[in-house]
């Protein structure tokens, strides 16, 4: 499966440079626009689940200790398994929905529609499950049921999250700030317990990010199972990702949305994990009460996550609140989800299948792009009048 993630993530990259290079002027509006900070929120906490706050200081010494990753210092390989490149994508499918598919409609062709959407209930029931299962590694001497009980909340919350848009963006705004807070804590918490350290310490550390830009090429393919595991999880969140956040695209031509989508979430992404990389280094064990913020701070995260799944294959399915009421809306989300979760304790599911069927949407979109090129002509002409227009 090596040739296949790495021709597809390469064709993906080639094909959001191009639109850069080609359409990069062309204003891209969503059907809700918000402003840009509440747009990064959304993509910010929607894009990312609680592997980020957690996730690092168990990888580190892995990227230590292999001889693959030897080329960069562990800190830069992380960012890479996170970083720009997968952000790049999220914003190819992004302005694929806003600019493209209102004229296509690729995504309304039954047999698309309905692989697509199941690829979405999968990924949503199966974050949960990752979540289910990685807790004990957050929340030490945690009990089976009491882990049920979290994943329980989560899927509660993000049910209800999923069906209010006001509490989705307040949800979304509010935990970006708290993960801001969070990395501030967290370095002045390591500055207390080593005092070399600090803001310069900070710096330093994220002057070893460049190592990532250097081997840029080397991200592209699989470097070791365990990053194409990685390539294949945001492969499967990639067209999911990029449709939830296109319906709030405040007006941005493709040049300031590709920034917006590309580098400020790695701006935080970058400063997290040299924060996070001075408790590698030093061996610093984190205090109980930070290891807590940091679960908190993880669980919002995988709402945040959850509840844009659930809206988005909601609409795009029709199941939505105003369609079947609140109490059928929330006991069929609810009810599925928790039902999914189950089941994957007794299943080999793997996220690297349902990588391979989006793989298999791209192809499909791509191929249909081309023999109704004069659409994607049109779509994109009449993008470009609402941008001189306004």
């Amino acid at each position: 499966m090596s040739y296949i993630i790495s021709i597809a993530y390469m064709a993906v990259l080639l094909s959001a440079l191009f639109v850069l290079l080609r359409w990069g002027q062309v204003r891209c509006q969503g059907q809700m626009p918000v402003g840009t900070f509440t747009f990064v929120a959304l993509l910010f906490t929607a894009g990312l689940d609680m592997g980020l706050v957690m996730l690092p200081l168990t990888e580190f010494p892995t990227y230590a200790a292999e001889e693959a990753y030897r080329f960069a210092n562990p800190l830069a390989i992380e960012f890479g398994m996170w970083g720009p490149l997968v952000w790049l994508m999220y914003f190819l499918s992004t302005f694929y929905f806003v600019v493209l598919e209102p004229r296509l409609r690729v995504f309304e062709i039954p047999a698309i529609k309905i692989t697509y959407n199941l690829t979405v209930i999968a990924t949503c029931a199966f974050t949960c499950y990752l979540f289910l299962v990685s807790i004990p590694n957050y929340i030490g001497n945690i009990s089976q049921p009491e882990s049920w009980a979290i994943v329980v909340f989560v899927i509660a919350v993000s049910v209800y999250s999923s069906g209010s848009i006001n509490f989705m963006k307040v949800l979304a705004t509010s935990s970006t700030c708290m993960f801001v807070i969070l990395s501030f804590v967290a370095l002045m918490t390591a500055a207390y317990y080593y005092s070399g350290v600090g803001i310069s310490g900070l710096t330093e550390n994220l002057g070893l990010l460049l190592e990532y830009f250097s081997n840029l090429h080397r991200f592209v393919s699989p470097i070791t199972a365990y990053h194409e595991f990685y390539l294949f999880w945001w492969f499967s969140w990639s067209i999911m990702i990029g449709q939830f956040v296109s319906i709030f695209v405040g007006g941005l031509s493709a040049w300031r949305l590709a920034g917006a989508m590309v580098l400020l979430p790695s701006i935080p992404l970058g400063v997290w994990f040299a924060v996070l990389y001075i408790y590698f280094e030093q061996s610093i064990v984190i205090p109980p009460w930070l290891n807590w913020f940091m679960v908190v701070v993880g669980i919002v995260f995988v709402i945040n996550s959850v509840d844009s799944l659930i809206r988005l294959y909601g609409l795009n399915l029709g199941w939505t609140k105003s369609r079947l009421g609140w109490k059928s809306y929330y006991a069929l989300h609810f009810l599925l989800q928790l039902g999914l979760v189950m089941a994957y304790q007794f299943t080999p599911f793997r996220i690297e299948w349902v990588g391979l069927v989006v793989i298999g949407i791209y192809a499909a979109t791509y191929l249909l792009m081309v023999q109704r090129r004069a659409h994607v002509g049109a779509a994109v002409a009449e993008a470009r009048n609402a941008a001189a227009d306004g």
